[in-house]
């Protein structure tokens, strides 16, 4: 349904309400700004592409979305078309008689939002003259050097005065609500305020710069929000000016928004402003017709895992692949950011109990971080080449065996087993089996790194001797390349790797939200997360026990490192003793979980900024009724009450309990009640409720 429409509709409480007769609401437009739109960079592209159905379902021809140009880019995701919309349509040929590339279509997505696209390459000759309007707009200079920088000055320079023509063809009527992403997209925003534009703006930002470049320095940073010398943090890290930027643009915008509480906070101290709502990321859901089909393809994708597995460990291959764990980490290779300090030494504890406790469960842990490589490495793909010879090998002597065996029953022969394989077979079959053996151990990562003595993953494994031993229960691979299913070594695209994978780790300290263990929850995969990731807060904030449905936070804000790092460790080897009943069950509920990440249900905190931007903006002309943001009363699981999904020290005294414990669990588990329980807990879509009466808004209650 298009906003329009809804704005109409007076049954809707705390919606806007348009009081001017002479003004169509069918006639709003909203824009989304952003550098990531069509222009894959990192997780805000998951979100614009993600939200685009769910808001173009709401506001139909109305919604329009402003990036880049980049040929190589458009070429494949957007199809070319003329304006719809006359406004719109004349707003850009006036552009484009003052020399500037504007383009215009369909972005080739879930949902075929517009989009309409500037040459940042073809206005680059206004670059002086915008940088000295931004600086007399805002006393912001920009070197240089910083062409990041330069470009978003730019790209806020074209937006601006798209939006300026666009509010002329109103006659500055209040049509249109723009909403940017990042402080690359800022400098639309500043320049539109300073014009007085009659556009209501919204920012969001999904990190803060600040934050992110301190994190990484690895400094205390939640225990020290209200201690730093901002100006001065950021000036030693020469980004002074974007910071500047970034802060600008929240302090212009109607609305101020982010995407988690914990980055809520990090704003208030880095930023010096509290958001008004906070919009949590969500994922467009695909559910499958048969409730069990994302299990069948755990199973399937995990077996082709286990085939790059048995090339990857030839020679050392003395492990039971059934008994086999397959972990994962992946994201940006920011070191300290992403948790992979942590995880790393977790692995070296963990490899210690199953090793004490003398356990026949292998873990095989990847690292799915790019970083600079020259090739792959020989010995990897030396040991896809020896299992693919392996395989035609058996398979040339099963079907000889098998012919030979054909031809004995049709005579009605029992044929002497010793006799079906004659002395070429077995030479055939010894050549094989020597030349599986190998001198050195199976190598810890699958391409040659480019200044490998100073990778901080390789240097961590030397330090904690994770080499793949025989006698190590947990091996470790690092892919330093984004997954393809064109590979030679390992021909998985990233969400099929998912899928095959038993658990996602993601201890990381610096996560303003976290889309990589949402992922996992999505496909139905347990994960790994921390306090400190918005994920991992809002599933501590909706679901009563996240352990039980495969979300493991670990404690990284009130603990210590140390700590936080045992508590890792006894996540990790827990998950080990779970038995394969114990693991389907827990998929099943985590699986379950996916309704909560739903763009269905977060879309309603877009929602509401677009209506609180709106009565910001145009008091006269639209009204609010005073509301809180959405909230969630009843959008939470309980703990279920049947079979736990883990084993615990509540539970069991030791690793090892009986068969008969098993079974009595086994009858406590009712998938079927479990399942209709859950689903209980999603309410459906809502309309914002009015306070009671003399109620005042609190600080605090914009809280996701």
């Amino acid at each position: 349904m298009p906003l329009g429409r809804s704005l109409s509709m007076t049954s809707l409480n705390g919606l806007p309400q348009c009081e001017d007769e002479d003004l169509p609401v069918e006639d709003l437009l909203l824009f989304e700004i952003s550098w990531e739109v069509t222009n894959k960079v990192g997780g805000i592209y998951t979100v614009i592409q993600t939200k685009a159905k769910t808001t173009a379902d709401e506001w139909g021809e109305n919604y329009f979305l402003i990036g880049p140009y980049f040929e190589q880019n458009v070429k494949t995701q957007v199809e070319f078309s003329e304006p719809p919309n006359p406004a719109v349509k004349k707003a850009m040929d006036a552009m484009k008689s003052q020399g500037c590339q504007v383009f215009f279509g369909r972005w080739l997505i879930e949902g075929s939002p517009y989009v309409l696209l500037f040459d940042i390459g073809s206005a680059a000759w206004n670059l002086d003259k915008w940088k000295g309007e931004f600086w007399e707009v805002s006393n912001i200079g920009i070197p240089f050097h910083d062409r990041e920088a330069n470009d978003a000055v730019i790209f806020g320079s074209l937006t601006a005065w798209f939006l300026k023509e666009l509010s002329c063809q109103f006659d500055d009527k209040p049509n249109i609500i723009a909403h940017f992403h990042e402080w690359q997209a800022g400098v639309g925003l500043i320049l539109s305020r300073s014009k007085k534009l009659p556009v209501a703006t919204i920012f969001t930002t999904h990190a803060t710069l600040l934050g992110r470049y301190l994190c990484a320095a690895s400094i205390d940073f939640y225990n020290n929000l209200d201690q730093f010398d901002i100006d001065k943090e950021a000036g030693e890290r020469q980004i002074y000016h974007r910071y500047c930027m970034e802060r600008a643009s929240v302090h212009c915008a109607h609305v101020f928004t982010t995407v988690s509480q914990i980055t809520a906070t990090e704003a208030e101290h880095m930023l010096k402003k509290s958001p008004d709502v906070v919009t949590p990321n969500g994922l467009n859901i695909k559910k499958f017709s048969a409730m069990h089909e994302f299990q069948n393809l755990h199973s399937m994708y995990k077996a082709r895992i286990q085939e790059f597995i048995r090339g990857h460990f030839y020679g050392h291959l003395d492990f039971d692949l059934d008994k086999t764990l397959f972990f994962f980490i992946a994201g940006r290779y920011e070191f300290s950011n992403k948790g992979a300090d942590m995880f790393l030494e977790a692995l070296s504890r963990l490899n210690f109990l199953l090793r004490v406790h003398k356990t026949d469960v292998t873990v095989i842990v990847f690292f799915i971080m790019p970083a600079k490589t020259n090739n792959f490495n020989v010995e990897t793909l030396k040991g896809q080449a020896v299992r693919k010879q392996l395989w035609d090998t058996a398979q040339s002597v099963k079907e000889k065996f098998g012919r030979k065996l054909y031809n004995a029953l049709l005579k009605g022969e029992i044929p002497d087993l010793n006799k079906i394989l004659d002395r070429d077979d077995i030479s055939i079959m010894k050549r094989a089996i020597f030349t599986t053996q190998r001198h050195t151990l199976p190598p810890v990562t699958t391409h040659n790194m480019i200044d490998d003595s100073n990778d901080p993953i390789l240097s961590t494994i030397r330090r904690i001797g994770l080499f793949n031993n025989r006698t190590d229960r947990v091996k470790v691979i690092l892919h330093p390349e984004f997954l393809s299913s064109t590979s030679p070594l390992l021909p998985l695209d990233y969400e099929e790797f998912v899928r095959g994978c038993h658990l996602g780790v993601f201890p990381s300290y610096y996560e303003p939200w976290g889309y990589t263990p949402a992922e996992c929850t999505v496909m139905g995969i347990p994960s790994v997360t921390t306090n400190l990731s918005g994920f991992g807060c809002f599933m501590q904030e909706h679901v009563a026990d996240p352990a039980a449905y495969g979300i493991y936070i670990v404690d990284r804000r009130f603990r210590s490192p140390d700590e936080s790092c045992n508590q890792l460790t006894q996540f990790l080897y827990s998950f080990c003793q779970q038995n394969r009943r114990q693991r389907i069950i827990q998929r099943n509920r985590t699986e379950r979980l996916s309704d909560l990440l739903d763009w269905k249900y977060l879309g309603r905190y877009y929602m509401h900024a677009r209506h609180l931007a709106l009565s910001r903006t145009f008091p006269v002309k639209f009204e609010m009724e005073p509301s809180a943001p959405p909230k969630t009363e009843g959008f939470r699981y309980p703990r279920p009450s049947s079979v736990p999904p883990s084993p615990s020290a509540s539970q069991h005294s030791s690793p090892h309990h009986s068969e008969a414990e098993d079974e009595d669990e086994d009858e406590r588990y009712d998938e079927d009640e479990e399942a209709e329980r859950d689903r209980q807990n999603i309410k459906s879509p809502f309309s914002i409720g009015a306070l009671p009466q003399g109620k005042k808004k609190q600080h605090g209650e914009y809280r996701n």
